[in-house]
């Protein structure tokens, strides 16, 4: 089971960005951060209804341009790989230039990705970072893009060794593909530090909670928040 923090991020919020946008005190430089952090948390607003699917992002409880993620691969050569990754963002994000930076905690053998680092090479598909036409969405769907890749282009030189052998010995490729996904099953529950999404093993709590789901909810359209939160208390008493 995935968990998620049940708050936003305390370091900045729309609101107080717009405070700080607005206070008789901020200069200049202030108000520009100000506006890029602003601008941040409503790239993430609207990232929560069209993230790619499979692939989830949440943000860390301490620093606005730092978040978690996670993709859970569907189909393709990675089929059934769950790859967690981190991506941070530069102070300043939303200039020019300002490609966001993201790294896989989870092992990935992929042309796209350092195979050392686990950073994944945006600068690839972006050489331009430009504010208007790109978001975190963007990067989140060249992220999903690369595990459905069957064959790779020059752009593909984070791992040249990976690239050369896809080519020559696609068989001695896919074994090396086929470890990475099930490595990233076996290490599904080990969390990083401060991860705010978080991978716990099933327990019976989560067992009662899903037999009283089943039980007490026939039709999901008339389900409100206070049932859900009656049944959590249910099950969390077993």
């Amino acid at each position: 089971m995935v968990t998620t923090p049940s708050r936003t991020p305390s370091r900045s919020t729309p609101s107080s960005a717009r405070s700080s946008l607005t206070g008789p005190l901020a200069s200049e430089e202030e108000r520009e951060q100000a506006l890029r952090d602003y601008k941040v948390t409503i790239e993430y607003k609207h990232l929560k209804q069209h993230a790619p699917g499979g692939v989830y992002l949440v943000p860390s409880m301490d620093d606005l341009r730092h978040f978690y993620g996670v993709i859970f691969v569907r189909r393709g050569p990675f089929t059934n790989g769950i790859f967690k990754f981190q991506i941070r963002l530069p102070e300043q994000y939303n200039d020019v230039n300002q490609h966001p930076k993201i790294t896989f905690s989870s092992y990935v053998y992929n042309p796209h990705v350092d195979e050392k680092t686990g950073e994944l090479d945006v600068t690839a598909a972006y050489p331009r970072w430009d504010p208007h036409r790109h978001y975190l969405v963007t990067a989140l769907t060249y992220l999903k893009k690369i595990f459905y890749v069957k064959h790779f282009g020059e752009d593909a030189k984070a791992n040249i060794e990976a690239k050369e052998l896809s080519e020559s010995d696609p068989d001695a490729y896919r074994q090396k593909v086929d470890h990475c996904v099930r490595e990233s099953q076996k290490e599904v529950f080990v969390n990083d530090p401060g991860c705010t999404a978080r991978f716990t093993e099933e327990s019976i709590h989560h067992q009662v909670l899903r037999d009283l789901l089943k039980r007490q909810i026939s039709d999901p359209s008339q389900v409100n928040k206070q049932v859900v939160v009656n049944i959590v208390d249910k099950a969390s008493k077993v």
